[in-house]
């Protein structure tokens, strides 16, 4: 049984409640009611966040790569913002940074479900967003560092995806014909727009898809609470009789 509630985050997908209730079992035993309080209410990781614990806790390598690619790529983005850095750096910044997502995302291919089926593809997903967020953003670095991150994270920044520059360089435009800078405009302006709705909507759907996963997680939670508590009824009446 884990000595801390850190421990806990350690462990396979399935033995968090277990571990978790046992512990708290135990504070209370020893009169530590508040800290049995404070690890009661701690939550079981989804899927995704759980597998992102495992990385930090044993690819510490790889995590070290991945914050030290972030840094880099938000450098070189600061670099083109002030018309110091250059296409190439930038190309390279962010070649590193999917390279460190990528990385580590392959080693959590190998994670296995309490099933022992692999992750989903979809589960995947959530854990190469995590991981991109914790390269990006301080806030979600320092909730991923841990390992006891409870649930996924996203990086929404503009321009930082993982898969896309940052900034775009723009072509140089041709002396002659001379350019319809009207029809251009309007085409751009319509272009953005249409990306900013698309943005939106994924935004949205990506919520609907958290929230609902969240739900799925704490009806897990409930499910297997509910079995320990049958578990230990069953028990006591096997010593009554």
């Amino acid at each position: 049984m884990p000595s801390d509630a850190d421990e806990l985050y350690g462990l396979a997908f399935d033995e968090f409640i277990p571990a978790r209730n046992a512990l708290v079992r135990e504070l209370r035993g020893a009169g530590r009611r508040e800290e049995a309080g404070e690890v009661a209410a701690l939550r079981k990781p989804s899927v995704a966040a759980w597998a992102v614990n495992q990385l930090v806790r044993t690819q510490r390598k790889g995590v070290d790569e991945l914050f030290e690619a972030g840094d880099g790529l938000r450098a070189a983005h600061d670099q083109v913002l002030a018309g110091r850095g250059d296409a190439g750096s930038l190309r390279s910044a962010v070649a590193r940074e999917r390279e460190a997502v990528e990385a580590l995302s392959r080693l959590a291919r190998g994670l296995l479900t309490s099933q022992g089926h692999e992750l989903s593809p979809t589960i995947l997903e959530r854990v190469s967003d995590t991981l991109h967020a914790a390269a990006l953003d301080d806030d979600a670095r320092a909730q991923v560092r841990e390992g006891r991150l409870e649930r996924e994270l996203r990086h929404v920044g503009l321009g930082m995806t993982a898969g896309a520059m940052p900034v775009r360089a723009r072509p140089r435009a041709p002396k002659k014909p001379a350019p319809e800078p009207k029809k251009d405009l309007r085409a751009e302006r319509e272009a953005r727009r249409r990306l900013e709705r698309a943005t939106r909507a994924l935004s949205t759907a990506r919520e609907r898809r958290d929230k609902a996963a969240a739900a799925l997680d704490e009806a897990e939670d409930a499910v297997a609470e509910a079995e320990r508590e049958r578990a230990d009824a069953e028990r006591a009446l096997r010593e009554l009789d």
